[in-house]
């Protein structure tokens, strides 16, 4: 869906109609919008536009009636010419075409529609998996930047496998949690999204399979699907990932490796227990199964530090580990980092130069003075601190409005609570509703096709008198839509 930030201009002596219809006149005309193109529909415009619906139902006759655009029942509006097409005896290319046949896949359209709802006004994100920029460290952010002049002994690219000083200084955060890492063998990449991008093109082959928890946050993004891998869930209980299973689906799927996030997993908010990731590591060892360890959520700890990662019990170089400072510092500062053998190290590292060029320099050195002064530690304290209140809050009220509708995990950790509802109901039909009422949910069916009766529910983004107010609403949204199916 196109991302539209114009609105009419009211103080205009020209009609709103005559507004919008130039507007998306213009568009067609400039190319923006080429032959093909799928207009939003008419309650977005009105929604996005800030008018009454007639106001762009006459809007859209007009373009109609100039030819540039038709609406079919059930198909949508859609751009069927432009005014340069009339001049040319040759058709310009069809860039629709173009863009089915890339080979990366599109985002689920529920995705699609969760990011383009994210930006609306006075929205309530209930399900965003990040911190709030109320907990996002400004000031510290400026103190460290103003620091950096010190450092700055050119603006160029760094080395491949990123900055040095700071691969030295999560070689020291790393000992922490009992990771013994030179920084040879540590990549800096601009997130752990990029990490698995980059495992994925440059380790596995096409076709490969994929084990992972299910349901996993993996599910909702297209990376290993994009480079032509399947993926298979393996169950989760209350306590994690059932490793029993492992060696069963290992041999079923034939699986090139198994993904696993063991610290307060997202969506499902689950802790893996230290007996099951010693029962993990023995299996995946006797598989010879490599693990991605996604451990981006474990220093958001709230009641006691997890067990220890994999990667600290890996002595084969079974574990390729994955950290990010996205969840917890500043998503913008796009800054993450994979841990593993060095022979993969190089590898992934070639393949980085080839896409970006290295991830930020001043993102680098911004992050390696975050570790090196204490700043990081000392910030974690207070992430910690909030996102206790956030939790607590938000399962008070979930205890006071959903119990008889729904049930629940009580995270010790990360971001999320796993709202499993009693009621039978759509699901889309309850994500539409609550976006009406200003309330955007993340559907449990983005991380499980089978998770259609589960919400992922975020404490840590939406202000927290926000997320009382949303969970009050949404109770009263689930029940009438539970009545009506009853019906």
């Amino acid at each position: 869906m196109q991302h539209l930030e114009w609105k009419p201009n009211r103080s205009s002596s020209v009609a709103l109609y005559k507004q919008i219809e130039k507007y998306i006149k213009d568009k067609i005309i400039n190319g923006e919008w080429t032959v093909g193109t799928k207009i939003p529909s008419q309650r977005v415009l009105a929604e996005t536009f800030g008018v009454n619906r007639s106001t762009v139902v006459t809007a859209l006759d007009e373009l109609t009636a100039l030819g540039l655009i038709e609406g079919k029942t059930g198909g949508g509006t859609k751009v069927i010419n432009n005014t340069w097409n009339l001049l040319v005896s040759n058709h310009p290319p069809d860039w629709n075409s173009y863009v089915k046949a890339g080979s990366y896949q599109p985002n689920l359209p529920a995705i699609q529609d969760i990011n383009e709802a994210e930006f609306r006004p006075n929205i309530i994100r209930l399900g965003t998996g990040e911190l709030s920029p109320e907990l996002l460290p400004y000031k510290k952010m400026q103190d460290v930047f103003q620091r950096l002049p010190n450092r700055m002994a050119s603006l160029g690219y760094e080395e491949p496998k990123g900055d040095l000083f700071l691969r030295q200084q999560l070689t020291e955060h790393l000992k922490k949690i009992g990771i013994n890492a030179s920084p040879a063998s540590i990549l800096i990449v601009s997130g752990a999204l990029q990490a698995l991008q980059l495992i994925s093109i440059g380790l596995l082959n096409r076709g490969s399979n994929i084990l992972l928890e299910k349901p996993s946050y993996l599910y909702s993004v297209q990376v290993f699907q994009s480079a032509g891998m399947r993926l298979y869930g393996v169950p989760m209980d209350e306590t994690g990932l059932q490793t029993s299973l492992i060696k069963k689906y290992k041999k079923q799927y034939n699986a090139s490796l198994l993904y696993t996030i063991p610290s307060f997993h997202n969506p499902a908010g689950v802790l893996l227990t230290e007996e099951k990731r010693k029962q993990l590591m023995a299996i995946c060892e006797q598989e010879s199964l490599p693990i991605i360890e996604d451990d981006v959520y474990r220093d958001l700890w709230i009641d006691s530090p997890p067990p220890n990662p994999l990667k600290k019990e890996d002595k084969n170089g079974m574990v390729l580990y994955l950290g990010s400072m996205s969840k917890t510092i500043s998503p913008g500062l796009r800054i993450g980092w994979i841990v593993g053998p060095e022979a993969v190290i190089e590898r992934l590292a070639d393949i980085k130069m080839q896409t970006d060029y290295g991830s930020s320099s001043l993102s680098q050195w911004a992050a390696a003075e975050w570790f090196s002064s204490g700043l990081y530690d000392e910030h974690m304290c207070y992430i910690r601190e909030q996102l206790k209140i956030r939790r607590n809050a938000t399962v008070r009220s979930l205890e006071k409005h959903f119990t008889d509708i729904a049930t629940w995990n009580f995270p010790k950790g990360g971001f999320y609570v796993w709202v499993h509802l009693t009621p039978s109901l759509s699901i889309r039909e309850l994500f539409e509703k609550a976006l009406k009422e200003g309330i955007l949910l993340n559907p449990g069916n983005l991380y499980d096709r089978d998770a259609i009766q589960y919400l992922r529910i975020s404490y840590a983004y939406a202000p927290l008198s926000d997320i009382e107010d949303a969970i009050a609403r949404l109770a009263i949204i689930v029940k009438q839509i539970a009545k009506e199916t009853k019906q």
